[in-house]
Parts: C-alpha cells; structure tokens; sequence
C-alpha cells in the first residue's frame, strides 16, 4: 500500500472531495443562501479556471507557436465565437445541450489527463480512460433525460441511483482487487464522481459546478505552476526584479473572474434582453473547451515541451 502524502497537491489535484462536500453542505444547510453559493462558486472557482486559460495561452513562450498555427489558434477560435451567437439566439435550447456535451467531454479529459500524469502502468491508464468515459457518459444521459428531456421523475432517479451505487461499489472494490490502492485510486475516484450531482440536485446549475468544483482547483493548480516556471525562466533571462514581483497570472485571472461573473448574474433579469448577457461568459467558456484541446495535447511536442516539461517538475 502507497503512502498518502496529504499536501497541498494532493488537496487540490489529487483528491479534492472536500470542495463539492463543502458545496453540497452549504446548499442543503443554507438553502436560502442558494444563489449566493452559486455566485460565490462561480466567482472563485468557475470563471477563474476559466480565466487562467488567457495567461497560459497568451504567453509569450506561445507566440511564434500561435504564429505558426493561425488556422488552429487564431481561425477557428473565431468561427466558435460566431458560430455560438449564431446558436445562441437561433437554436438556444440545441446549442445549450452542445454546451453541456462540451463541458463533460472537456472535464472527462481532463480527469483522465491527470490519472495519467500520476499513474506509469499502462493496464491501470487503459482502465482508468475506459472506465471514466464510461461513467461520465451514463452521467451524461441521466443529465440529458433529467434536465433537458425529462422523462426521468423522482420514483425513477431513486431506482438510478440505487442500480449507480451499487455500480460503483463493484467498479471500485475491482479496480483496489486488480492494482490495489494508492493515491491512484483517489484520482480515479475523482474523475468518477465529478458529475454525480447530476443523480441527485434539482437544479442542473448544481449539477455543473458542485463536483466540477474538483476540476477547477486542478484546472488551477496545474496552470499557475507551469505559469510560474514559465515566468521563472523568462526573469532568469531578462534578470528582471520588476517581472520577478508581477503575477499576470493572477491578475488576469481575478479581473476575468470579476467581470464574467457580473455578466452571468444578468441571466437573472428573465424579463429583460439583458438576460442574453450570460453569452460573454459562454463564449469564453467554448473557447476554454477547445483552446484546452489544443494546448494539453501532449502528442504535440511543442506542448510536451513547454507544458509537459514544467508539469514533470512539480508533479509527486
């Protein structure tokens, strides 16, 4: 049995249950402070991961990458932004679905992404990837004829929820049978449960951002150590002390933070037009989900050796 090594990675990257605990306490202990949870998640967690994707992207170490790749980084981007107004205010409820078709498939990689940053053995990779799909997929169903096409009512759920936890009471005693436990077993476990509310809160807003409270703090772990190596090694060139004190990680992605969560909270205004606001906040989040698709796609060597390389650093 492996050690576990209970630090900050390890709180943050590794095992983060205790952020959706802490979420599903205050939602169902507090629920007239319901909205405020929401925002205050949104504000802290949401639209800083989102935001933390600028720095890493538009990083100077990126910008002969971005030259070299105008089709992929610059084009495309673009035509997702015309295409999701277009969506938007003509299709609403179709590219809504895509939205959230984009966001578990995003989230889903990523929790796979990071079981393989910890785990070498190739059987236990090839488990995690199959078994992780698989869940988010059976979540991503249960979500679709829930919120989306409700067929599924509450007698029905109770039924789901019982056939799920006994699935994964199976799924979990027969990953610790085949490779016994370790701290990749937490992470596993991690990008199992990532969508779970989805069984079991009311509101599809909970839904989103409650387990994927746990991809947040990995989104913004992991970037804001390859922004400071990155950053490390710029000042160790330029011998700068005045670089050396500026985070625009951090500035950038408090500022983002502040003002998407400001346009998300005029979604609220149902009898007015500027309820359509909530689409600058949607915009960035696309652009997030392919943006993320394109940089972490450590089969380019580029990424391998201006991500990948500072990630083999900090990772334990």
């Amino acid at each position: 049995m492996n050690l576990i090594k209970l630090n900050t990675q390890f709180f943050l990257v590794k095992f983060p249950i205790i952020f959706p605990v802490l979420y599903g306490f205050f939602l169902y202990q507090f629920p007239s402070f319901e909205t405020a949870l929401i925002t205050l998640t949104i504000l802290l967690l949401a639209e800083t991961h989102f935001g933390a994707t600028w720095p890493f992207f538009l990083n100077k170490v990126n910008y002969f990458y971005i030259k070299e790749n105008k089709i992929g980084l610059i084009v495309i981007p673009l035509i997702i932004i015309f295409s999701s107004i277009i969506g938007f205010f003509l299709i609403n409820k179709l590219f809504l679905l895509i939205f959230f078709a984009a966001n578990i498939f995003h989230v889903t990689r990523q929790s796979f992404g990071v079981c393989k940053l910890y785990s070498k053995k190739k059987t236990e990779n090839d488990f995690q990837e199959i078994f992780i799909y698989i869940v988010n997929f059976i979540l991503f169903l249960i979500g679709f004829f829930r919120f989306y096409f409700p067929v599924i009512n509450e007698t029905n759920i109770l039924y789901i929820n019982l056939i799920l936890i006994l699935f994964f009471i199976f799924l979990f005693f027969f990953y610790l049978f085949k490779f016994k436990f370790s701290e990749n077993f937490l992470i596993f476990i991690t990008g199992c449960l990532i969508f779970s509310p989805i069984c079991f809160v009311n509101n599809p807003v909970h839904a989103i951002i409650m387990g994927v409270t746990m991809h947040y703090t990995q989104y913004l772990y992991l970037t804001y150590n390859v922004c400071e190596l990155r950053k490390k090694i710029s000042n160790e060139r330029n011998n700068s002390i005045l670089l050396k004190k500026i985070s625009n990680y951090l500035i950038v992605v408090v500022f983002y933070a502040i003002f998407m969560t400001i346009f998300s909270a005029f979604s609220k205004f149902e009898q007015s037009n500027i309820k359509n606001l909530i689409l600058i906040p949607i915009l960035g989040q696309m652009l997030h989900f392919y943006l993320d698709s394109q940089l972490w796609k450590f089969s380019v060597k580029y990424n391998r050796d201006n991500t990948l390389f500072h990630i083999s650093k900090f990772i334990k």
